[in-house]
């Protein structure tokens, strides 16, 4: 396997200023590096770092440090997304430790986070197997769908994929709101209303939010290419039509936020990795469903977001987190929002061959490449102060910093580069 010599690592981190490591200027130059990511920081780390090999599955928290809290919760979240990267990256490379991460992340899940009883994912347990938080929390749900149906794409394990459509049909009979459209945040242990509040600062009840449904759309069309049903085809048309007919806003050309049971707005606040992130997750869907007309509403859609969108990225192509008509609301700038820019500007380019587009998926990738890699240690630092300094408390590793978001972007960069290269071969050769 490709790996990252540490003492090249600890070099650049210790005696290389920020200012230089150079952005790409380049798309090849964007690819190569997105590759280089992948293959020799993100895979290799959460590789060597993750796995409670004592206990069985992850460690529930890696400090910036690699320190393991050695107590404390672990979350179908996160097993859930290791399911779905080294699934994906096996399906790419068929390099065994990939498929061996895989199958623990697999075991995991089904064996501490499977409700026996009620069906679904628990969304937290103990460092010791424990339950703590047996609630069903239909973002967690989604996850559980998502990496299933990878894993089965690239394994071919039945039991992945009957376990992945029953968590669908559990969401469609219990969360979903036949009346007015759109997916509920939580429900009970046994899918029952939901009472009281909820761990880790999730929403509850049947409110409504555009970043639970928009990673049910996802999860629903990951399942799809494996599993072409009708009716899970009619479901995924209907949540895409809600999303851009209730969640986006023509106006601001943003996504609402938060919403209550009857679609009213509850903020007016947005998330600027949420909007970009949803922009070419939306073409994914729509291209999944092969219907023209839907995907013509996307492409619309998925313009409109990332040139709203342009604004928020800073001089050093850092991405504002969240803003409101009023101005920024948080400025801080995560490993998330970051990599999801990158891809959702290079689709907006692969979309409509606007140089914007390209030239902010890489200054994007520039503020990844000068602030988040983290050379000595591995991995990318979590979250960035306005000063360009790694928060320290941020983990490598927890309920929510996962190998998905970058992993996945990595994956997604290489693609679409040598689509764009192909594209550009087939026009000169014509």
């Amino acid at each position: 396997m490709r790996r990252l010599s540490s003492l090249a690592i600890d070099f650049a981190d210790r005696f290389l200023p920020r200012s230089a490591v150079s952005a790409p200027t380049t798309l090849d130059a964007l690819a190569e590096e997105a590759a280089a990511q992948l293959t020799g920081n993100i895979l290799p780390y959460w590789l060597m770092h993750a796995r409670n090999r004592a206990r069985g599955g992850f460690w529930g928290e890696v400090r910036a440090d690699t320190e393991r809290r050695k107590s404390g919760p672990r979350g179908a979240l996160l097993t859930s997304r290791i399911l779905w990267t080294f699934s994906a990256a096996y399906g790419r490379d068929a390099e065994p430790a990939y498929l061996e991460m895989a199958n623990a992340a697999y075991d995991d899940l089904m064996r501490n986070f499977r409700d026996a009883v009620h069906g679904g994912l628990f969304w937290s347990i103990g460092s010791g197997g424990e339950t703590l938080a047996p609630h069903k929390q239909v973002y967690g749900q989604a996850f559980g769908i998502y990496g299933l149906s990878e894993y089965f794409r690239v394994t071919g394990e039945a039991a992945a994929l009957d376990e992945a459509i029953a968590l669908y049909r559990l969401v469609e009979a219990h969360a979903r709101d036949r009346l007015r459209g759109g997916y509920c945040e939580a429900l009970s242990q046994d899918w029952a209303a939901q009472e009281g509040p909820l761990p880790d600062g999730l929403k509850g009840g049947r409110t409504k939010s555009q970043d639970a449904m928009l990673h049910v759309m996802e999860a629903y069309s990951r399942l799809y290419s494996i599993w072409p049903d009708p009716g899970l085809r009619l479901d995924l048309v209907d949540l895409i039509n809600d999303l851009i007919e209730r969640v986006f806003d023509k106006q601001t050309a943003h996504l609402r936020m938060y919403f209550d049971e009857a679609w009213n707005a509850r903020s007016n606040h947005f998330s600027s990795g949420h909007d970009i992130e949803f922009s070419w997750l939306l073409t994914e869907a729509a291209a999944t469903i092969g219907d023209t007309i839907l995907a013509d509403r996307a492409k619309s859609v998925s313009l409109a977001l990332a040139g709203a969108t342009l604004p928020a990225l800073d001089a050093d192509g850092g991405l504002v987190f969240e803003a409101s008509p009023g101005g920024i609301v948080d400025p801080g700038r995560q490993w998330w929002s970051s990599a999801e820019a990158v891809v959702g500007f290079l689709n907006a380019y692969e979309l409509s061959a606007d140089l914007r587009f390209r030239d902010a998926a890489l200054k994007a990738w520039g503020f990844v490449s000068r602030f988040l890699i983290d050379r000595r240690r591995g991995e990318w630092f979590g979250e960035i102060d306005p000063d360009g300094h790694p928060k320290r408390a941020s983990p490598k590793i927890g309920l929510w910093k996962c190998p998905y978001h970058n992993g996945r972007a990595c994956m997604e960069i290489v693609d679409r580069v040598r689509r764009l290269g192909l594209a550009q071969a087939a026009r000169v050769s014509r």
